[in-house]
């Protein structure tokens, strides 16, 4: 791995690893794969770390501090990771505060203060606020995974902060232990102690030193967080530190990226949310004139003037989770959009505003041009896809990627469209072109040009670097505006203040930290932003040649940096088929730490590991792939171990911005380590299902016995790992294939002949365990008038392959697909629907199959394959499908199948339920159910399951009350029975029990 460690902290590493495990309580991770984990953040940068440091107390910290200043082992404070310019990365000794210190110390609703420890995440925070009314009203893109401690550590600004200002501007108080393990208080000048005063007049006296260079070089836009806020006792900033223009001594670290205190708690100022928002999207054909327009835009006072150009716009629609919503916001098909947003007390003023927004860009010639949506629920949505908008950005296929060094360089608004037009131009001048979003309020633009750091990235990184600086001297902006210094924008702190004031950041460094302990390499002292040995893509980087199970082909491209278009599947040069470029795809944005509705990542919900945060698992199959996990590879330990609560939920495939699908990278892992060290009988068991199972339906007395005698559970637990505590599936002789007699269905050539036909693929789950599923869908649709056939009831059971794909058998996995294809291929070929019961059976169709190389067939039964509720909402939508129901006399509660969510399915589901008439179901805001196929019935994982139900599905439950619960899986239908003592039933039982006149089955 890159930026080996010097000799000095080799030496000392073991000793420090002891020590923090014996006078300690916290996580000690120094094993090479958790460094490597810890190595990158969301820049182009890796740097191993000395070894990781997950505190559990605020004792943990200041023993760690004074161990590793016994010593002498850096220390790097992390929040999130989520940093662009590299400032969490380094030779150090990493102290992760986002695992247990996370707690609100206090809360003074009346003074508009809140103390909180440096881990909390903001929108954790904003959480317990709203009950009172209140927020944090610095609301960066990242809020769902940026701690708050990273914020002040960031000056981080946010969309709305020309309304509210940065961080340094809401920040009361920081409580911080200083190198020499004092704990100090930074604060309002006329609150500090001696020794905080001594630094104060320090500062001071720097700061009046250097006045006639702060008055010449400090910028004075709003955004600008390079070096230390120096200027707190000479303000430049356009808008005050202080509202009375006092000094707060707490700004001094503020922006300072851990490099001269740890921050052990900050008091906030909080702000009333705002009652009512109203949004106004402006639609421009040239993205010149929506720069131009932002400086007439903020005159009308907006609480946030934000740009999507047409480079986000088109990957967000291509996203399936983002496509919906930013469709509503377009005209056309426009070169950029401006997010303008008024907030207030009172609604009528706000419409008023934007109706002042229509009459001003009429009168700028752009008559027709904006959106407006007043209405909250459509407003939340677009400003997430915006929210997520460096991440989408990162989505482009091929090495050529947007790289963030000149991101954040803000101009006064009257430049902003020569800015962009010369920069424009620039990138042109050395064959790329960039990809852009902004805080177009205050003249901060997210800028990445498109590079590809393997090859002739670092030097075009340099010289646009140069040509951007000249162009922020001459119009008098900042180099560094929102995302900090770090590794990539360091050495230009010089070059912005000039070698006077940053002689006095220096002085402040060496006040405040002289043994030089804090993050060492940041701000004083940083290397040059194209080190080689920095980057996470180095000369020499390769990957080892591999052959994958599955197709990775669409990843195995290189794409034009002008054009975006990518070459054709296979031609992008990677020895592992395009598995590596699909790892590579995860940027450690850090999307998938959020705790929101979604379904990512449910694992990491429980256990707040890094080693089980898809950015983690990703950042290991990374390492494992390129030769830096010490010699293990795919089928080594360090990859089992991070992949081993990964539950295959596919909500990483949805709601990661680049798309990274964790699930179908452990189908590669899994199968390379069980190659390597075969299979347990647990796994055949699992694997081979499908294929014993009608001889278990026709003894199933035999096959339950281990349910009902307590000595076979928990010998079944020692011999198989199968946990005892959980109940297993009920086999059953009243199958539907020795049931189907009675159930009136049609043969193959009845159904290619039948004018209204449907192809009922039953599953193994439920064609063997939960009969009533399939007699019931059987109900549904023939009540319809649709003449069912049901394939698969003579010979074997007709499966996907997903327990041998799941057990590491991807060769018997492509052997059941394929059979299952010829058969459903003649249906597919006429046009007729091919429905399925399980989430997860039936997508597998539209995902893993079509990577096992199956050819067109697999393609069109790809094509014709919908879940029943899809089928059924299509249908009806079509006036096709309209039986005979029955009004709802109870409420009506569902719970999402991952799957479900990651294929963006779910609303079928309650369309299909709103045919009953006066029904109203409500989904069950909840993650991973917890079972996962045979996740939950394995002994090692039976607890983390249900911890994983405990979250937030079976308190929902359990407060139901009368009402049905939906849920489509059979897995979460068997969580939801051992969880909460309750009985789920698929969507189908719920229809066929409202049937008024029921079908022939």
């Amino acid at each position: 791995m890159n930026a080996p460690l010097p000799r000095s902290v080799l030496a000392d590493r073991d000793e420090l690893a002891r020590r923090l495990r014996r006078e300690t309580e916290g996580e000690v991770l120094f094993d090479i794969a958790s460094r490597g984990r810890y190595a990158t953040d969301a820049s182009i940068y890796q740097q191993l770390p000395v070894g990781v440091f997950v505190p559990k107390t605020q004792r943990d910290v200041a023993i760690a501090l004074q161990i590793a200043r016994e010593l002498g082992a850096p220390l790097l404070p992390r929040g999130g990771g989520t940093s662009q310019c590299g400032q969490t990365t380094g030779t150090a000794l990493v102290i992760d505060f986002s695992k247990h210190l996370r707690r609100v110390l206090s809360l003074d609703v009346e003074a508009l203060r809140a103390e909180v420890e440096p881990g909390l995440v903001l929108d954790h925070l904003n959480a317990e606020l709203k009950k009172h009314g209140l927020w944090y009203p610095v609301d960066v893109s990242t809020g769902a995974q940026a701690t708050l401690g990273g914020m002040a550590g960031n000056n981080s600004c946010g969309s709305r902060s020309i309304a509210y200002g940065n961080m340094v501007h809401n920040v009361a108080r920081i409580a911080a232990w200083m190198a020499d393990g004092g704990e100090l208080d930074f604060g309002p000048l006329s609150t500090l102690g001696t020794k905080e005063r001594e630094i104060a007049d320090f500062v001071r006296g720097l700061a009046e030193a250097v006045a006639p260079e702060i008055d010449a070089h400090w910028p004075t836009v709003m955004r600008r967080v390079a070096g230390y806020n120096l200027d707190i006792f000479r303000p430049r900033s356009e808008r005050p530190y202080t509202a009375d223009g006092s000094v707060n001594l707490a700004h001094l670290l503020v922006g300072a990226e851990g490099t001269l205190a740890l921050t052990r708690s900050l008091t906030l100022a909080l702000a009333p949310l705002p009652r009512h928002k109203v949004l106004g999207v402006v639609n421009f054909a040239r993205f010149h004139t929506a720069m131009d327009s932002a400086q007439h835009i903020v005159k009308l006072g907006p609480s946030a003037v934000e740009l999507v150009d047409r480079t986000m716009i088109e990957l967000a629609r291509a996203n399936p989770a983002f496509r919906p919503v930013i469709e509503t916001a377009l005209i056309g098909a426009p070169d950029a959009i401006l997010l303008v947003e008024f907030s207030g007390e009172e609604r009528a003023p706000l419409l008023a505003q934007l109706q002042a927004l229509v009459e001003l860009m009429a009168d700028l010639g752009l008559a027709g041009s904006v959106v407006e949506m007043p209405d909250e629920g459509a407003q939340k949505a677009l400003w997430e896809v915006r929210k997520a908008g460096l991440n989408i950005m990162m989505s482009l296929k091929g090495d050529g990627k947007p790289v963030s060094f000149i991101e954040d360089c803000a101009v006064p608004l009257e430049h902003l469209a020569e800015y962009t037009d010369a920069l424009t131009e620039v990138f042109a001048k050395h064959g790329t072109r960039g990809t852009w979003y902004a805080h177009a309020s205050v003249g901060t633009l997210h800028v990445r040009p498109i590079l590809d750091m393997r090859r002739d990235g670092a030097p075009k990184m340099r010289a646009i670097a140069e040509e951007a600086a000249a162009l922020v001297r001459k119009y008098r902006g900042a180099y560094s505006g929102e995302h900090g210094d770090g590794l990539c924008r360091g050495e230009w702190i010089r070059w912005q203040f000039g070698a006077k004031i940053d002689d006095a950041f220096r002085a402040i460094k060496q006040r405040l930290d002289p043994g030089n302990q804090f993050n060492p390499g940041k701000i004083i002292d940083p290397p040059k932003m194209d080190e080689a040995r920095l980057m996470r893509f180095p000369p020499g980087y390769k990957t080892i040649p591999l052959t994958p199970v599955l197709d990775w082909s669409a990843w195995n491209v290189q794409n034009d940096p002008v054009t975006e278009q990518t070459t054709a599947p296979g031609t992008g040069g990677d020895v592992t088929g395009g598995l590596a470029k699909a790892v590579e795809m995860c940027n450690n944005n850090g999307h998938c730490r959020k705790f929101d509705a979604g379904t990512m990542c449910p694992s990491y919900r429980v256990t707040r590991d890094e080693q089980h945060l898809t950015r983690g698992r990703a950042n290991t199959l990374r390492l494992a792939l390129s030769g830096q996990l010490g010699g293990e590879t795919l089928d080594g330990e360090a990859v089992k171990a991070a992949l081993d609560l990964c539950v295959s939920c596919k909500g990483c495939k949805r709601d990661c911005p680049t798309g990274v699908d964790m699930a179908r990278m452990k189908v590669e892992a899994t199968a390379a380590y069980k190659q390597r060290h075969g299979h347990t009988l647990r796994d055949r068991l699992i694997a081979h299902l499908p294929r014993y199972a009608r001889f278990a339906s026709a003894l199933p007395w035999l096959f339950n016995l281990r349910d009902q005698v307590p000595l076979l559970a928990r010998w079944s637990e020692r011999l198989l790992g199968f946990a005892a505590a959980r109940s297993l599936p009920r086999w059953r002789r009243d199958t539907l294939r020795h049931e189907a007699p009675r159930y009136g269905l049609v043969d193959a050539e009845q159904a290619l002949a039948a004018s209204k036909a449907v192809v009922l693929w039953v599953d193994t789950f439920n064609g063997h365990f939960e009969t009533e599923n399939a007699r019931d869908a059987v109900r549904v649709l023939q009540a319809a008038g649709y003449a069912v056939h049901v394939p698969g009831l003579e010979g074997e059971t007709l499966c996907c392959g997903r327990t041998y794909l799941a057990s590491g058998m991807p060769g018997r996995a492509k052997a059941s697909a394929g059979a299952l294809v010829a058969a459903l291929a003649p249906f597919a070929a006429q046009g007729i629907a091919i429905v399925g019961l399980e989430p997860s059976c039936l997508l597998s169709l539209r995902d893993e199959v079509l990577g096992m190389g199956l050819g067109e067939a697999a393609k069109a039964v790809a094509a014709q394959a919908l879940t029943f509720e899809e089928f059924l909402a299509r249908e009806a939508k079509a006036g096709r499908f309209a039986p005979p129901l029955s009004p709802a006399a109870r409420p009506i509660k569902v719970h999402g199948h991952c799957h479900q969510k990651a294929f963006g399915v779910m609303q079928p589901a309650l369309e299909v339920l709103k045919l009953i008439p006066g029904a109203k179901p409500e989904l069950i805001e909840s993650s991973c159910c917890g079972m996962a196929g045979s996740f939950g019935y394995e002994a090692e994982h039976h607890a983390v399951s249900m911890q994983m139900a405990e979250l937030s599905l079976l308190p929902a439950v359990r407060a139901a009350g009368d009402a049905w619960i939906v849920a489509d899986g059979a897995s979460c239908r068997h969580q939801i029975a051992d969880g909460a003592q309750r009985e789920a039933l698929h969507v189908a039982r719920v229809l066929a029990a409202h049937l008024t006149a029921p079908g022939r089955g």
